[in-house]
């Protein structure tokens, strides 16, 4: 048989991948390949996701080798380099994982035109970014995609979900040429997070076990405590692939009020690619056809962007993303809610302002989650707001993550650092709040 080629893209693992599996089953050779996709870095200056992508590529390189393999990387135009190196090794099929975004289901049509132009095969692997197949979960309707979350997290929780499946257990790689895996540097010039951790597969399986070994059984009631660092931080692994949704479902005991909290917003991942999967449209326009009117406030914008908008729990989530590139999901929610309801500046310019900066900037999950914050995505109460000062008494009683972000409050005790204006910091200090808020 002829050698196949598994061709990684957001599935940067062994482990419970169902195109590498595929394609070592099919031939007595495989091609681990992944292309350095120059269609997507001409238009990405993302320094921490791609610091983030070359670790998680030198550990699935390290697995690799373990099992006697290695990573070929190639640069270019996906479709050339896949059409290239399916001719150097006689590959007659090439296994991928299948996606949502409009860009991948392109760069599918385009593989499987120009390879079966040649005689060869595209094969697609569903559940394999997501824990269940976005066509598996559909409403009863015949709509392509549940609207609100609850009916769709009701289904989807009855939907059949595989057992993981295997790494394999040894692979013989054909003698090909690989490019080094890329540096950062080469790639971008824009300046990252100074605080940013990275990794892969190894790395995400040692969070994962030791998340489930305990934390997350405080889940359900810290998750949206911004002090107290509740979440898995499992997210840029799922989103580069390193962890497999499934497996991480599979895994978790949903039984338990932190597994079944934790495995919800596992499912709302999932519904957020549905959605997307059959809405492409949706990453840049408006779910919702409401009439909205945004303000080109370039003021307020630079002022979110820069953590100086005068409100502590704001200002910190946002140095936060800075500092790290992520913050907690509740905070997330927060900084959203204000700048898209209360600056009133288009969903667009925070989505894009998180993909800069964020490790973990899913397409699906970013640009819905933005637009469920905005009022134009699927939250059935469009008009919510989120004030502030109301999230940092509920979710900061203490102040410790303003605080922790905010140094020049750092001498305010308890919850006073909440309002740094009743207690005379001077603006030169700390700025005034650019508007106002009902209990200033």
């Amino acid at each position: 048989m002829a050698a196949s080629i598994a061709l990684f893209t957001r599935d940067l693992r062994m482990r419970d991948n169902p195109a590498l599996t595929a394609a070592h089953r099919e031939g007595t050779e495989v091609v681990p390949l992944f292309v350095v996709d120059e269609a997507i870095l001409s238009r990405t200056g993302a320094p921490n996701r791609l610091r983030f992508l070359r670790a998680a590529l030198t550990e699935l390189d390290t697995e690799l080798r373990s099992r006697g393999g290695r990573l070929i990387v190639r640069h270019g135009r996906v479709v050339d380099e896949v059409e290239r190196v399916a001719a150097e090794v006689g590959a007659r099929t090439v296994h991928i994982a299948e996606d949502v975004s409009r860009y991948s289901r392109d760069r599918e049509n385009a593989l499987w035109e120009r390879l079966s132009a040649g005689g060869r095969r595209l094969r697609t692997h569903a559940a394999s970014i997501t824990a269940v197949d976005p066509a598996e979960v559909k409403p009863d309707t015949g709509r392509g995609h549940y609207a609100v979350f609850t009916p769709y997290f009701r289904r989807w929780l009855e939907t059949p979900m595989r057992a993981p499946l295997p790494a394999p257990d040894a692979l013989a790689v054909p003698d090909i040429a690989s490019d080094p895996i890329p540096d950062p540097a080469d790639l971008c010039d824009q300046p990252g997070s100074p605080e940013l951790r990275v990794g892969g597969e190894i790395t995400g399986r040692e969070l994962l076990a030791h998340w489930l070994s305990g934390p997350v059984e405080r889940y359900a009631d810290s998750k949206d405590l911004l002090a107290a660092e509740g979440t898995s931080g499992l997210s840029p692994y799922l989103h580069f692939g390193c962890l497999s949704a499934a497996e991480v479902v599979y895994r978790t005991d949903a039984s338990t009020p932190g597994g079944h909290a934790f495995v919800r917003q596992v499912a709302w991942r999932d519904f957020h690619h549905q959605v997307l999967a059959d809405r492409t449209e949706v990453a840049h326009a408006d779910y919702r056809s409401e009439s909205r009117t945004w303000l080109d406030d370039r003021t307020g914008l630079e002022a979110w962007r820069a953590g100086r908008t005068g409100y502590p729990v704001v200002d910190a989530a946002m140095r936060q993303l800075l500092a790290q590139g992520w913050m907690p999901g509740r905070a997330r929610l927060i900084v959203a809610s204000f700048l898209s309801k209360t600056l009133r500046v288009d969903w667009r310019e925070g989505a894009a302002h998180f993909e800069r900066w964020l490790v973990d900037a899913d397409l699906a999950n970013n640009r819905l989650n933005w637009q469920w914050a905005a009022g134009t995505g699927t939250d059935t109460r469009s008009s919510r707001v989120l004030n502030p000062l109301l999230q940092s008494e509920r979710y900061d009683p203490d102040g410790d993550y303003v605080r922790r972000w905010l140094p020049e409050l750092a001498d305010l005790p308890g919850g006073e650092v909440h309002r740094p204006w009743r207690a005379g910091v001077p603006a030169s200090v700390y700025p005034a709040p650019i508007v106002e808020f009902r209990g200033m």
